[in-house]
């Protein structure tokens, strides 16, 4: 039943949205390093350059996450995926330092931003696969205790990245 009628158990153990089916983000842009979402597991912002109160609550969370993952830190990469025009880079290497800062402006950066899901998106914080596909999505406004226990299961359970 589970296999061929398409029946899931109701219960889940994942406390973020899972993207179905998952999204294969671009490789190579001018916009982003080539190796950019591949090898690492990625925690990821999309949200503008100004960077307001949401983006500020979602970089927050995402750096105390990455940081709670203790010895499997070195695992997880952060990346604000920046539309329109960036500030001063100092204050972002500044508060949050090993942060990856891409500009999405251009043709290149709108495909990348494209795939991600729209709706809600500056309140997401999104998790990429080492092999660059983009799987799920967690809401900023949730407890992130959340998205820091599914990474963990993600991590303990996967064989790459």
């Amino acid at each position: 039943m589970y296999y061929g009628a398409g029946w899931r158990p109701a219960q889940r153990t994942n406390h973020g949205k899972l993207i179905l089916p998952a999204r294969a983000l671009p490789r190579a842009s001018a916009a982003y390093a080539s190796g950019t979402f591949t090898h690492e597991w990625s925690l990821v912002y999309v949200g503008a350059a100004t960077c307001d109160d949401s983006c500020r609550n979602a970089l927050y969370v995402m750096r105390q996450t990455h940081l709670g993952l203790n010895s499997d830190m070195e695992r997880v990469q952060r990346v604000f995926v920046a539309i329109g025009t960036l500030p001063a880079q100092e204050s972002f290497t500044q508060e949050h330092p090993g942060l990856m800062v891409i500009d999405a402006t251009g043709r290149d950066g709108e495909k990348l931003v494209q795939q991600f899901p729209e709706s809600d998106r500056t309140q997401a914080i999104f998790i990429v696969d080492p092999l660059g596909n983009l799987m799920m999505q967690f809401d900023t406004r949730t407890n992130p205790k959340g998205l820091r226990d599914d990474l963990t299961k993600l991590l303990k359970l996967s064989n790459i990245g």
